[in-house]
């Protein structure tokens, strides 16, 4: 790595670390003063070591969501939850962009759809009336984006399982529902490893198709 590309590994590196750190100190303003740091950083670094221009983009939205969700209202949810959703369309054209048909597709497939179908429904009756629809609606396509990181390989579909389990767990403190000690060290811990994984899974698998595009284009320059 060049010397700019391990100061940004660095800086994103202690961000995180502030972050979580605060959130388990409690320490309210240095959560405000790291998180909208982390996403900038993270795109930063994989802008300088070449990963795709939308997967900058997709992670710059991840900052939008962050920030907007630092603000308690529910107009301020309801547009970080459009930011992030935004984020999630760029990764569904990244996957089908630069992934790969996977093994067993259908049995995970099944099984997103049946967490999908069973979190809605457990979640409803307990979420906020003007927010059951936004909620389900970003739950489909957050769900949808998570099986088809799969097709990014095994990094990026643990990445998607995370940023599922991540957005889950902010569901159910919107719910009321028992919550674990630090809820909110949690929701940022699976967060900050969803977005470095799909990042890296995105790069990975973008890094991997160059070699038969060139082939590919080789090829038709000599017929």
């Amino acid at each position: 790595m060049t010397r700019t590309e391990r100061l940004l590994l660095a800086a994103f590196g202690l961000a995180a670390v502030g972050d979580l750190g605060s959130l388990l100190a409690g320490a309210d303003l240095g959560h405000t003063l790291c998180k909208p740091l982390l996403m900038p950083l993270l795109a930063a670094y994989v802008a300088v070591r070449g990963g795709p221009r939308l997967l900058v983009v997709a992670l710059l939205f991840g900052w939008g969501g962050d920030t907007l969700l630092l603000f308690d209202a529910d107009p301020a949810f309801l547009a970080g939850m459009g930011s992030f959703a935004a984020g999630h369309v760029c990764y569904l054209v990244l996957f089908a962009r630069h992934g790969q048909a996977r093994a067993r597709a259908g049995l995970f497939g099944a099984a997103y759809a049946v967490a999908l179908v069973g979190t809605v429904a457990l979640l409803w009756s307990d979420l906020p009336a003007e927010l059951r629809v936004p909620v389900a609606g970003y739950s489909l396509l957050l769900t949808t984006m998570a099986f088809r990181s799969l097709r990014v390989g095994l990094v990026g579909g643990i990445g998607g399982a995370l940023f599922l389990l991540s957005d889950t767990l902010i569901a159910t403190g919107i719910a009321e529902w028992p919550q674990l000690p630090r809820p909110d060290f949690w929701i940022m811990l699976t967060y900050v490893a969803a977005q470095v994984l799909l990042a890296h899974g995105v790069r990975g698998s973008a890094l991997a198709c160059e070699p038969a595009e060139q082939a590919y284009g080789e090829g038709r320059t000599t017929v």
